[in-house]
């Protein structure tokens, strides 16, 4: 079987957050299936502006999306802040709605925070405009995530470890269904 490409996008602003914990935890369980490499650049990226979105593109934006568009799926793992995604998160996004490189592709959600219930429901409005595909069993939300991780990354919950189990199998077989490997 095809080694998928999966582009993993971190919306915390730490370097050592929850959130890179767990991408770095799926990448270890998926590395059979799928090549996982991380954009870590959210902060490099100019504020949106949508007179520069399609002419004069800054080259940073034009690279974040070309990772997007040469990847066989997505996914993206945020915490929340104040109720909502994180503002690089966000600004990210926004320079990719005057085009299609979310299009279709197959996209996994986790959103992993205190509460987080908010930001995930943001998201997936964000990505439904964005026309990534994506459904109820390739999104995880994970509440009340610095009690259910190790500082190695080991998820110590057992229902969370579960629930990350299942999302695994749910996102893998998205990406297969999709590009129709099986």
């Amino acid at each position: 079987m095809k080694k998928f490409e999966i582009l993993a996008i971190i919306g915390s602003a730490s370097t050592s957050s929850s959130n890179q914990k767990l991408v770095e935890h799926f990448s270890a369980q998926v590395n059979e299936d799928f090549n996982i490499s991380i954009f870590d650049g959210l902060q490099e990226l100019p504020h949106f502006d949508p007179a520069l979105t399609v002419d004069r593109v800054p080259a940073t934006v034009v690279h974040f999306r070309k990772k997007i568009e040469l990847a066989d799926g997505v996914i993206i793992c945020t915490p929340e802040y104040i109720f909502s995604i994180p503002s690089r998160l966000k600004n990210a996004l926004e320079w990719c709605v005057a085009t299609t490189v979310f299009s279709g592709k197959p996209l996994g959600i986790i959103t992993a925070s205190a509460n987080g219930k908010k930001a995930h429901k943001e998201l997936q409005l964000i990505m439904k405009t964005l026309m990534a595909v994506f459904n109820e069993d390739s999104m995880l939300l994970i509440q009340g995530i610095k009690g259910k991780i190790s500082s190695q990354g080991i998820l110590t919950d057992p229902t969370t470890a579960n629930e990350f189990s299942a999302f695994i199998h749910s996102y893998q077989q998205l990406i297969r269904s999709t590009y129709h490997e099986y």
